[in-house]
C-alpha cells in the first residue's frame, strides 16, 4: 500500500535538494521538513515510511528512524524523482534502501541467522529477507525524532511525558499494523519499543504470541546486545517454533 499524500506534498522540495552525496543535517534539518518541536525535540518528515507491505510475514519495529536512515531515504528519493520515477516506485525503493541501513542491518542479519528464522520462511539466509516481499520494517514513531540533533533512543525524555507525540505514534502505528494481513511475526528492537507493544497488548489490540520479546536493539552503541542475545537465545528459538507451528 502506498501513502501518496505526504510524499506528493514534499516531492518538489526533495527534488530540489543539493546534488552532493551524502546529504547533511544542514540540508535536511530545515523548516521545510520540520513536523513538530517540543523543548529540545524535533520531528522531521522522511520519505521512506510511505510504503506498506500488506502481505508481510515479518515486521521489524524500531523506535524511530535515525539520521542514517533519513539521509539515505532523502538521497534515494531525490535521485529517483529527478529521473522521473513514478511516486509509487519511489516510495518502495526508498523503503528498501533505507530500512535499518548500515551496521544495524548487519547485526540484525547475524542474529536472525543464528536463530535460523530464514529456514521457517523458506529462505537461504536472513539477508534475503531484506530483499524479499516477506518483510515490512517500520518504527513506532513513524518519522525521525531527534534530541538536540541526535537520534532519539526512547528514554530521554520518555515518550509518555509528551502526550501529543505519544498519541500520534500509538495511533499511526496501530493503524499501520492493522493494514497488514494475518498475524505477522513482530520483532521489537529494544526495550522502548517492547514497552509500547505491551501497551497495545494490554489494550487487546495485539496478540502477544506474535512478538519475539526481549530482542536486543542491534545498534552498535548497545553494549549489552551480545550478552542479552545469548541469555535469551533458547527463548527466542522456542518462541519462533511456537509461532510458526501455530500459524
Amino acid at each position: 500500500m502506498f501513502f501518496v499524500n505526504d510524499l506528493s506534498y514534499y516531492q518538489n522540495q526533495i527534488a530540489s535538494l543539493p546534488s552532493h552525496s551524502p546529504l547533511t543535517k544542514l540540508d535536511l534539518f530545515t523548516n521545510d521538513f520540520l513536523l513538530y518541536t517540543w523543548n529540545q525535540l524535533s520531528l522531521y518528515y522522511s520519505p521512506h515510511n510511505e510504503w506498506l507491505n500488506e502481505g508481510a510475514k515479518v515486521v521489524i519495529v524500531g523506535i524511530t528512524p535515525g539520521w542514517t536512515q533519513m539521509e539515505i531515504a532523502y538521497r534515494t528519493t531525490r535521485d529517483l524523482l529527478i529521473r522521473g520515477t513514478p511516486l509509487i516506485d519511489v516510495a518502495r525503493q526508498a523503503k528498501q534502501a533505507a530500512r535499518f541501513a548500515g551496521t544495524m542491518r548487519n547485526h540484525l542479519i547475524q542474529m536472525l541467522n543464528q536463530l535460523e528464522l530464514h529456514r521457517w520462511l523458506g529462505l537461504r539466509s536472513s539477508e534475503e529477507l531484506f530483499e524479499s516481499d516477506l518483510l515490512h520494517t517500520t518504527s513506532f514513531i513513524k518519522y525521525p525524532l531527534f534530541v538536540q540533533g541526535k537520534n532519539y533512543t526512547g528514554h530521554t525524555p520518555p515518550l509518555s511525558k509528551i502526550p501529543e507525540l505519544h498519541t500520534f505514534a500509538m495511533t499511526s502505528f496501530v493503524d499501520e499494523l492493522s493494514r497488514i494481513m494475518g498475524k505477522p511475526l513482530i520483532i521489537p528492537l529494544g526495550k522502548s519499543v517492547e514497552a509500547f507493544l505491551l501497551e497495545i497488548v494490554h489494550q487487546d489490540r495485539l496478540d502477544p504470541d506474535q512478538c519475539l520479546w526481549h530482542f536486543p536493539h542491534p545498534s552498535g552503541a548497545n553494549g549489552n546486545r551480545t550478552r542479552q542475545f545469548a541469555e535469551h537465545f533458547q527463548q527466542y528459538r522456542d518462541m519462533l517454533e511456537a509461532y510458526f507451528k501455530k500459524g
